[in-house]
């Protein structure tokens, strides 16, 4: 097990790594659409110069203006509303940006999380420090924001707008907070009637020290004959920036989730995301989710998201689809431009919604929430209990596996009062709990290697002997092993076969864990959530697997260090094969330091913790108590006995029905010969010794 553990362990982050990397950047197949286009849109090449690259989805203008129907309202002159919402540094404060241009929330920060650690109090007043959760400006173009309101092309919509929704100019007033609800805090409302005979209606307000928006969006029939469905898109955000760097982490990425008819109560929705793809190898296409329910829809980064969902089952029936398209960011393709094609760094998802215009001279209005805030699974599913769908994707196939660990991480966290220290106690709690059936499994393996190096001089002297008979040498040499028994220790994969799953879990626990962003541990490592980042380098040199180097990370270093030094105690095995494996795993540490060199200061705490453990049970706790590698006598019994009688048993009928066979060949062809002998013989015998006829 010694020489296995090393190397299962190695291969597992190499493994765990590759599906990350592949499953960030992984998107799913499809017709390759505009940026932006629904269902049905024609497909183009993304490139640099692609019209419309952050476009949502495509409004081009009627060819003919229609004759104006009702009242007209619009607003002049485009106006910005900032508004800051909530007691800074508690749940619920935001500054939020409102624009009148397409009635956009053009930017949300929250006051309560921060862009890096160490502020002063009077730094974490000033907003600019807040966490943004939602931004515009990378994309550098008019009717792009959050909760915007799109008509769809083709579609009864399309009729009710002269000009684009997003991009028309409604009017805007500021909401005051509610004094009879102290749950409703302040908000803005945009009115625009285009002259279509339809009246559109938007309110947006804050609820009071939580993380959710209410959203109300209400259609006012002016002066149309008659009431019909139209759909729309909605988008809850347009984009969200990426918050913490990690390669291994693509964000931020759109998701949606829904129901099928046939749903069980309580049961979580299905849910499909879309990563961030900085080459846009697909631009745009529909998340396949059920669409008998849908329960919410957004984007999402590693710690944050933004999610709509219904507010009650009138407004839970109008959703009937979703769709992601991706954006270009334009400020960095300007700052970068050999690097243009791989601009595309944001991804947004577009809800399809279905309202109904009321009778003429009535209005018709649906309420839906949208969260703002971080992906501590307490707050979301709080906030709303499908929530935690995400969760359990962030977790990944190990889910529950992480989750029992975050409860045990949680724990020792509340004990010590740091991160860092209960992750350590977490590491040695997992390796205290796994050594009894390390143990066995060692004493297994010390007892096969033992075993192995008696019959070694009997399989060398087998391999001169049937040098030219490689078959012969086979059945020799199981023949040896079986009689020895010399077989390698089914337990002595079992360790292995236990920490795989424990290693993904923790990996995937530690690695989305909220609870770890910007927690300290010491000394330089203020952030466990991000590498340790002991001394600013700035190096320009891009390097293979690494990229720019910024800071020397020392924790990814030590790391590797201590995988030398663990593979240096190791047993050395009697095996030439595995011998020769062992050396080539001397130079796996070195590289997985490029791999590893970008890693969470707290997975990276783990890692080393886990060597430090391994070191220690190598060079300290067998010294003291070693390994017991004296062969038991053999046994009468057992599996490995019982396996080898039958496979006797097995040989033996196989030697008799091979005997059986040639007997019978045999004594076949000596009856052929044997017959054919006498019958000559006969005839000429007869021939010349029979009487004449009549004598």
């Amino acid at each position: 097990m010694e020489k296995r553990l090393p190397l299962a362990l190695v291969l597992s982050v190499l493994v765990m790594l590759a599906w990350s990397w592949y499953a960030g950047r992984n998107v799913p197949e499809g017709a390759r659409r505009a940026p932006g286009a629904g269902p049905g849109a024609p497909e183009v090449a993304p490139g640099p110069g692609a019209p419309r690259a952050q476009a949502p989805p495509a409004q081009p203008p009627p060819p003919a203006q229609p004759p104006q129907l009702g009242e007209r309202i619009a607003a002049e002159a485009e106006e910005e509303l900032r508004l800051q919402v909530g007691v800074p540094g508690q749940p619920g404060s935001y500054l939020a940006v409102f624009s009148n241009r397409g009635a956009l929330l053009r930017e949300l920060r929250l006051g309560d999380y921060y862009d890096r650690v160490g502020l002063s109090e009077e730094e974490k007043l000033d907003p600019e420090h807040w966490t943004p959760l939602a931004i515009t400006e990378p994309l550098g173009q008019p009717g792009v924001g959050s909760l915007a309101l799109r008509t769809v092309p083709g579609t009864p919509s399309e009729k009710l707008r002269h000009e684009p929704l997003d991009q028309a100019l409604w009017r805007m007033r500021e909401l005051p907070a509610d004094a009879t609800d102290a749950t409703q805090g302040p908000g803005v409302e945009f009115e625009l009637a285009p002259g279509s005979g339809v009246l559109f209606r938007k309110r947006v307000r804050f609820l009071l020290g939580t993380y959710r928006i209410q959203l109300e969006i209400e259609l006012e029939n002016q002066a149309l004959e008659k009431a019909e469905s139209a759909p729309f898109y909605l988008t809850p955000v347009e984009v969200v920036p990426p918050e913490s760097g990690d390669p291994y982490y693509q964000e931020p990425q759109a998701i949606a989730a829904g129901r099928a008819g046939g749903a069980r109560a309580g049961e979580l929705p299905d849910a499909d995301t879309v990563p961030r793809d900085d080459g846009a190898s697909q631009l745009a296409g529909e998340l396949k989710i059920p669409v008998a329910s849908i329960s919410f829809g957004g984007a999402h980064n590693k710690y944050f998201a933004l999610l709509l969902h219904p507010a009650d089952p009138r407004a839970a029936a109008t959703l009937v689809g979703a769709t992601w398209r991706r954006l270009r960011n334009a400020e960095w393709a300007a700052s970068h431009p050999a690097q243009a094609q791989s601009a595309w760094h944001f991804v947004a998802t577009d809800l399809l919604v279905r309202l109904q215009i009321p009778e003429r001279g009535q209005s018709a209005s649906w309420s839906y929430v949208v969260y703002a805030g971080p992906k501590d699974p307490d707050a979301l599913v709080a906030a709303y209990p499908d929530f935690e769908k995400l969760v359990e994707i962030d977790r990944g196939f190990f889910k529950s596996i992480a989750t029992a660990l975050l409860v045990v991480l949680g724990f020792f966290e509340r004990v010590t009062g740091n991160w860092g220290v209960a992750v350590i106690l977490l590491t040695l709690l997992v390796r205290v709990l796994l050594f009894p059936v390390n143990r066995r499994s060692q004493t297994a393996m010390a007892r096969y290697q033992k075993k192995m190096k008696r019959v070694q001089p009997q399989i060398e002297e087998l391999k001169k002997r049937y040098a030219s008979n490689p078959q012969k040498l086979r059945q020799e040499q199981a023949a040896l092993m079986q009689k020895e028994g010399a077989f390698p220790p089914l337990g002595g994969c079992l360790p292995v076969l236990v920490q795989i799953p424990i290693f993904f879990g923790l990996f995937q626990a530690l690695r989305t864990s909220f609870d770890l962003r910007q927690a300290p541990f010491a000394l330089w490592i203020t952030d466990l959530a991000k590498p340790d980042a002991a001394l600013e380098l700035n190096f320009d040199t891009h390097l293979p697997f690494i990229g720019t180097i910024q800071y020397l990370n020392v924790l990814p270093i030590l790391m590797v260090v201590l995988w030398v030094l663990q593979q240096k105690t190791m047993p050395k095995p009697a095996d030439e094969q595995a011998a020769r494996m062992q050396r080539m795993m001397m130079f796996m540490p070195v590289f997985m330091g490029f791999f590893l060199y970008n890693y969470a200061a707290g997975l990276s705490l783990y890692m080393i913790t886990q060597s430090v453990l391994g070191i220690a049970e190598q060079t300290i706790i067998k010294r003291h108590w070693p390994v017991d590698d004296v062969e038991p006598p053999k046994k009468t019994g057992g599996f490995m006995a019982r396996l080898a009688e039958k496979q006797k048993e097995q040989m033996k009928r196989l030697q008799q029905r091979e005997a059986r066979k040639r007997a019978a060949q045999k004594k076949r062809v000596k009856s052929v010969s044997g017959g054919w002998w006498r019958r000559g013989v006969s005839g000429r015998a007869g021939g010349a010794c029979r009487p004449a006829e009549g004598a």
